[in-house]
């Protein structure tokens, strides 16, 4: 997995229960999403064994260029070698190749890297980015999440999630508020939250603060803390996302809540739209359409944790035996 002309890792050890905790080094970029994603994993890791987490934010990108390449890494002289590097958002790739080069361990990208793959130990990658397959590539059904499967849902609770205009998207506020009108009207007893996304034009979210008339919650996004969306998942009984908002979907259905995709139409086909095709062919989730013709909303009949089973196959399959 070393780059061309530079000299090859070191190995990670084998390790024993003596050993004591695995040393993991996160690196993170400073979005919010990419951060879930590590975080996702590492937690379901510590599920499974003991560790050591090291956090280490987005250097400067020169800086970590010239680490890589004079196989250097000072912001980590203080800190235990790593056995695990993981990181999501192509600003990690460099700095985490270039602690590795530095210190050993193994290098794990948590989405499709803008560097070839074969310069990492693994790449967990989402299953609608066709990559092809490889010993060092594990496949997830979107990407991962801290979410955690509840038991908790309520049937008397809803949650609304609205994005807004995409590359892969267009934006139909009309037909948009037609759909949630109608979810209302059909579903009157139910108390409805919505929220929305850092896409989400100004003009929608009046909409729809126009549109619920007090008979629902309408949160803006820059008004909910880090634990303020999980906690709803957990207790929302149905959960509705537009179909540009794909991750959402997938943090929906690891709270193991009945998912229903409000209709936006796609500018072309895309890996967001063959992911949200694929979820649902397996009928994991309905559309609005299909929701008006009859068809219930329907909650996943199997735990839809990408994050354990990724944290499970890694422990068990990929690890060094401990």
């Amino acid at each position: 997995m070393a780059l061309a002309g530079s000299p090859a890792p070191r190995a990670a050890r084998q390790v024993t229960v003596e050993d004591g905790p695995l040393v993991v080094w996160r690196f993170t970029d400073g979005k919010r999403g990419h951060e879930n994603q590590s975080l996702g994993l590492i937690e379901a890791l510590g599920e499974l064994l003991p560790l050591d987490v090291q956090e280490l934010a987005k250097p400067n990108p020169v800086a970590a260029a010239a680490g890589l390449l004079l196989g250097r890494f000072p912001r980590g002289a203080h800190l235990p070698d790593p056995e695990l590097i993981v990181g999501a958002g192509h600003a990690t790739h460099i700095p985490m190749l270039a602690a590795r080069r530095a210190r050993g361990g193994r290098v794990i990208s948590l989405m499709t890297p803008s560097l070839p793959t074969r310069w990492f130990d693994l790449c967990v990658v989402p299953q609608h980015d066709r990559v092809r397959p490889a010993a060092h590539v594990f496949e997830t059904r979107g990407v991962l999440t801290r979410i955690k499967p509840s038991r908790d849902h309520d049937e008397g609770r809803g949650l609304i999630l609205v994005g807004g205009p995409s590359a892969h998207h267009a934006w139909s506020e009309a037909s948009l508020l037609a759909q949630i009108r109608s979810i209302f009207e059909r579903a009157a007893t139910v108390s409805w939250t919505i929220s929305t996304s850092r896409r989400t034009p100004a003009r929608t979210l009046d909409g729809l603060r126009h549109l619920t008339g007090g008979r629902a919650r309408v949160i803006p996004f820059d008004r909910v803390s880090d634990n303020w969306l999980p906690s709803k998942l957990a207790r929302a009984g149905a959960v509705w996302v537009t179909a540009d908002s794909v991750s959402m979907v997938y943090e929906a259905l690891s709270a193991g809540a009945a998912v229903g995709v409000l209709e936006i139409t796609s500018r072309r086909p895309s890996r967001v739209t063959r992911g949200l095709d694929s979820l649902l062919e397996d009928g994991l989730v309905t559309t609005y359409r299909d929701w008006q013709s009859g068809t219930a909303l329907r909650a996943p009949m199997n735990a839809f944790n990408e994050a354990g089973r990724c944290a499970r196959w890694i422990a068990t399959k990929w690890l060094p035996s401990r």
